[in-house]
């Protein structure tokens, strides 16, 4: 958020232009979440969302607040964030991005722009997500990858082999409740996982994440669930009595936020926003996503 100005007040003073505020833009957005509480507006905290209203709003007032694709939580990073935005005139997507970034701290950027068809919303029209969530084992963690990637201390690698075998068993549709945060507002846990890969570089282990939907902390308790799996203290057979309990606190630890990014949003065919998913479209709207 803008700082000096209430959301109130800002509200107050969009819906006096939000008449003419009707062309309606696609962006895909990238942000170091390091410094942000989460993507969605606070009321004095800093976010993404707000620093691209304030942006917006640098050389068009009557902007509306931006709408992304999904929340994600403090410290939680993104390459493929998708937001439409409304502006009052037609504008070149290049222009409009080079407009928008000018006004916009280096730790977040618009990466891409395009024209919206009238109708598309990006919470609501994406049928996949892609999230990675990004490990560093070994005795000292790296400092090029400080807070990018979860340091995991150890002399003994990871059991690589059985965390593959654990992540087997959280593909398909299940009731995510043993991996939800308590917080969670979503109306069901019930979500499908399309895919998990373990992708291994020498120390560095990513978490390749891809479904149709994500509960509050989903990824990141699968994450410190896999890890603890590697670790010896769970075995890769406990998967599924885990999913079955339906019970937050018979998974493993909540991974910290800053090993998370979400990647890439895939939308429905129909809106020609992106690329097309690999992955079938739920012909069920995407209103309970975090």
């Amino acid at each position: 958020m803008a700082r000096g100005l209430g959301i109130r007040a800002r509200n107050a003073a969009a819906d006096r232009y939000n008449g003419t505020m009707t062309i309606p833009y696609f962006l895909r957005v990238a942000y170091v979440g390091t410094d942000f509480y989460g993507w969605q507006i606070q009321s004095s905290l800093r976010s993404v969302q707000g620093d691209l209203w304030q942006g917006l709003r640098a050389f068009e007032p009557g902007a509306p607040m931006p709408a992304g694709t999904g929340r994600t939580d403090a410290g939680v990073h993104a390459r493929g964030q998708g937001v439409l935005v409304r502006m009052g005139k037609e504008w070149d997507p290049y222009r409009l991005l080079a407009a928008i970034n000018a006004h916009l701290p280096w730790d977040v950027r618009v990466m891409a722009a395009q024209r919206a068809p009238e109708g598309f919303f990006p919470r609501a029209h994406a049928v996949a997500k892609r999230y990675v969530y990004r490990i560093q084992e070994g005795p000292a963690e790296e400092p090029f990858q400080h807070l990018r990637r979860w340091h995991v201390f150890g002399v003994k690698p990871l059991d690589r082999a059985a965390m593959a075998e654990a992540a087997g068993h959280l593909v398909g549709a299940h009731d995510f409740s043993s991996f939800r945060h308590s917080e969670c507002a979503a109306l069901s846990p019930h979500k499908k996982v399309y895919r998990i890969g373990l992708e291994a570089d020498g120390p560095a282990l990513d978490l390749v994440v891809e479904g149709n939907r994500f509960l509050m902390h989903m990824v990141r308790i699968m994450a410190g669930t896999l890890v603890e799996v590697g670790k010896g203290r769970y075995r890769a057979s406990d998967l599924p009595a885990i999913l079955e309990a339906r019970d937050r606190r018979r998974a493993g630890i909540t991974a910290p936020p800053h090993g998370l990014c979400l990647e890439q949003v895939w939308y429905q065919r129909r809106w020609g926003i992106g690329e097309s998913s690999p992955w079938p479209e739920d012909p069920e709207p995407n209103v309970d996503a975090c």
